[in-house]
C-alpha cells in the first residue's frame, strides 16, 4: 500500500472512530511504528487531525474557542448526568461547596437541591439559578460578581476578591479540556484567575470532566493534575488517560453511564 493510500486510509479511522493508536494502525498495515508516526505527522501537519501521545485524534477548536452554555449543555448528555449523580455522593448536609461554572456543574447542582443546610458558592449563573428556584429553603447560595463569559461564568478581579476570604469544604470543578502537560486548563485567561481563588479556597478538589475533554488544551492552565484529590470521569475515557490519570490525580472515578462507578488505582 502507497504512503498516500494508508493515510487516506487513516484519517477515514480517524474521523470514524475519533481516535487511533499507532501500535494498532502498525499491526494492521504490517508496517512499523515509526513508518505510521511518520504518516500522523504528515496528516497533523495538514491540519486534518491532532496528534496525541500514542496516537491521533480528530482536531480540536483553537486553545481560545469558547463554545456558548447551551452549545455544550447538549453533548454528552448521559455521561454529564453519571458524572454528576456520583459527584453528588460526596456532598454532605451542612457543608460549605463551591461549584465553579460549566454544563456538569450544573448538572450536579440539579442533585443538590434537597441537600439540607447546604452553602453553595458559585460563579456560574445557570447553577445559582437553579439552585435559588429549585433548592430548600435552609440552604445558603453565594453568587460571586464579575464579568459574564460565553459560557455563563462571572470572572475578573471582582470574582476573585469575592472568592479570596472564604473557606470552602469541597469545590467542584468543571473544565475545558486536560493533558498531562498542561493539566486542567480553561479558554478564558480570567476564568482560569478565578478558577485558582476557587482551588485556593477548598479543602479538597473535585474534578468533574468527561472522556472528550482529555487532550483539549485550553489557552490557560487552571491547575496541575497532580492537584485534583478526585477526578470524576466516564467510562469512554481512553485507556492511555486512564493510566496517566491513575498516576497523577489523588483518586481517579470512572463512572458508567448507567450510573455505576469504580475507582482506579489506589487514593493517595
Amino acid at each position: 500500500m502507497l504512503a498516500r493510500q494508508r493515510q487516506a486510509a487513516i484519517l477515514d479511522r480517524v474521523r470514524t472512530t475519533g481516535g487511533v493508536r499507532v501500535t494498532e494502525l502498525a499491526a494492521e498495515f504490517g508496517v512499523s511504528d515509526m513508518t505510521i508516526r511518520r504518516d500522523l505527522e504528515t496528516l497533523h501537519e495538514q491540519g486534518l487531525l491532532a496528534k496525541v501521545h500514542g496516537g491521533a485524534t480528530v482536531p480540536g477548536p483553537s486553545s481560545t474557542d469558547e463554545p456558548g452554555f447551551h452549545a455544550k449543555s447538549v453533548r454528552q448528555l448521559a455521561e454529564k448526568a453519571a458524572i454528576a449523580g456520583r459527584a453528588a455522593e460526596l456532598v454532605r448536609p451542612g457543608a460549605a461547596v463551591a461549584l465553579s461554572a460549566g454544563t456538569t456543574t450544573a448538572e450536579l447542582a440539579r442533585r443538590l437541591v434537597d441537600v439540607p443546610g447546604l452553602t453553595v458558592v458559585t460563579n456560574s449563573l445557570p447553577v445559582a439559578e437553579i439552585l435559588h428556584a429549585q433548592g430548600r429553603t435552609d440552604q445558603t447560595v453565594v453568587l460571586t460578581g464579575g464579568v459574564r463569559t460565553p459560557s455563563n461564568a462571572l470572572v475578573g478581579p471582582l470574582a476573585v476578591e469575592a472568592i479570596r476570604s472564604l473557606h470552602l469544604d469541597l469545590l467542584f470543578l468543571g473544565v475545558h479540556g486536560i493533558t498531562e502537560r498542561a493539566g486542567f486548563t480553561t479558554p478564558n485567561l480570567m476564568e482560569a484567575e478565578t478558577d485558582r481563588a476557587l482551588v485556593a479556597a477548598a479543602d479538597r478538589l473535585v474534578v468533574l470532566a468527561d472522556h472528550t475533554k482529555w487532550g483539549t488544551v485550553g489557552i490557560s492552565s487552571i491547575v496541575g493534575l497532580g492537584a485534583a484529590d478526585v477526578l470524576v470521569t466516564d467510562d469512554r475515557l481512553a485507556p492511555e488517560a486512564r493510566r496517566v490519570l491513575d498516576e497523577k490525580v489523588g483518586e481517579l472515578v470512572v463512572v458508567a453511564s448507567t450510573g455505576r462507578a469504580t475507582t482506579e488505582g489506589t487514593a493517595r
